[in-house]
């Protein structure tokens, strides 16, 4: 357009204004210049961080992102994560919700912190092929993994010993779910458990989705700290599994919080329920 009413000025002799007018062109955007602005800064913020937390999609470091001060959306970081060649999360197919025959849902919701929590075991081997089991505690409302013991065997006194270190820390659950295991269905710890006031819930033999919080977090342990780390001793595994679950809690954004971690959520519920404000 700039160079259509240049050639036209110069054929007809007139001046800018006229010419404007009788095109119908604005001035002022006849003199506009796209201002280019540059992404090398973001794109190695991008990379930086990309390469610190390395399973993260790019949905979780344009979260990352704005944390620390950009005004980003995910569709950008997506073209330059495409641009750099870096990975992108496989689509997975969705589930449908699991019913009974009359139509009720199997799996109690959880409606506040402190409600559910769901525990399981993980499975593992050490450097020299020894194996090793995990425990791992989630709380389904806030998503807030509680803990991950680790130890080269456990048994129902070992589950005992780690949920009564948790109910002196994080307080009474009302239910706690786990599969059929011979640790969880120990008749000393179900006796415990609804001696203190949980109610056990077991899932059906052979249907892990129904622990679906809790297998989604071991999937997550898996995916970003076994299957990155080779590890020596137990004590090596329990020192970087603590530190990855302190990334998980305080950082790690989480797609049903609204991209945000788990504990910020846990604090948030928390003060709802006494009635205070965090920083008040």
């Amino acid at each position: 357009m700039r160079q259509a009413v240049i050639h036209t000025r110069q054929r007809l002799d007139t001046s800018e204004r006229r010419t404007c007018a009788v095109l119908g062109v604005s001035r002022s955007g006849l003199h506009y210049k796209t201002k280019v602005q540059g992404d090398d800064a973001l794109r190695l913020a991008m990379i930086r961080l990309a390469k610190q937390y390395g399973r993260y999609g790019y949905r979780k470091i344009a979260e990352l992102l704005r944390i620390e001060g950009w005004h980003v959306n995910h569709k950008k970081v997506e073209r330059l994560w495409r641009e750099e060649g870096l990975k992108l999360p496989e689509r997975h197919k969705k589930r449908r919700r699991l019913y009974h025959k009359d139509s009720s849902v199997i799996r109690l919701r959880p409606m506040h912190p402190n409600h559910v929590w769901a525990i399981d075991f993980v499975h593992d081997k050490l450097s020299n092929g020894r194996s090793y089991k995990m425990l791992t505690v989630l709380d389904e409302f806030t998503r807030q993994a509680l803990c991950v013991e680790v130890q080269d065997k456990m048994n129902s006194d070992d589950v005992l010993r780690v949920i009564h270190r948790l109910l002196m820390k994080y307080g009474k659950p009302e239910c706690i779910r786990s599969d059929n295991g011979g640790e969880f269905v120990a008749e000393h710890l179900q006796k415990w458990l609804r001696k203190v006031g949980v109610k056990p819930i077991q899932i059906y033999p052979g249907s892990p989705w129904e622990n679906g919080y809790n297998e989604r977090f071991n999937g997550i342990l898996r995916q970003e700290v076994l299957n990155a780390e080779w590890f020596h001793s137990i004590k090596q595994a329990q020192v970087a599994i603590n530190i990855w679950l302190k990334e998980y809690n305080h950082i790690r954004p989480h797609h049903a919080l609204g991209m945000r971690p788990p504990m910020p959520e846990t604090l948030l519920e928390k003060s709802k329920i006494s009635g205070t404000e965090i920083g008040g």
